[in-house]
C-alpha cells in the first residue's frame, strides 16, 4: 500500500475517490447512525430482548412482565424507562394501571428480522 494525500491507497484494484468522498460525506451527514446505535446497544441486553419479545405478542403492565421473566417489578421499571428514552415502548393509563406495547411496527421488524436472522 501506498500514502497519497494523507489516505492510504489501495494498489490492489482502482478506487474511484471521487465515489468515496461521496459516501464519506453522506456517512458524515447522516445524523441517525448514533441514534441507531444506541438503540443496538440498549437491545444488547437480554433482559430488554425479553421485554420487547413479550410486548411483540401483547399490551402488558410492570407485574405481569415481572411474573414472565422472573424478574422484580423495579428491574422491570428501570428496563421499560430505558426502552421508553429510546422511543421503543411506549405506555398509556387505564385508570390506576399503566399498560405498555410497543413504541411502533418499527420495534418490531427490528425484533422479528433479527430472530430471523439468528436462524440461519
Amino acid at each position: 500500500m501506498r500514502k497519497t494525500e494523507d489516505k492510504v491507497a489501495c494498489q490492489a484494484h482502482s478506487v474511484d475517490l471521487e465515489f468515496l468522498e461521496d459516501i464519506k460525506e453522506d456517512l458524515d451527514n447522516e445524523l441517525n447512525i448514533d441514534s441507531l446505535a444506541k438503540i443496538f446497544k440498549v437491545l444488547g441486553d437480554p433482559s430488554r430482548l425479553k421485554i420487547i419479545y413479550v410486548l411483540s405478542k401483547t399490551e402488558l403492565c410492570v407485574c405481569d412482565i415481572a411474573t414472565l421473566l422472573d424478574m422484580t417489578q423495579s428491574s422491570i421499571s428501570h428496563h421499560l424507562r430505558v426502552l421508553r428514552n429510546l422511543n421503543l415502548v411506549k405506555f398509556r393509563r387505564e385508570g390506576r394501571m399503566v399498560v405498555y406495547s410497543l413504541d411502533d411496527d418499527h420495534v418490531f421488524t427490528l425484533l422479528q428480522e433479527g430472530l430471523e436472522h439468528t436462524k440461519h
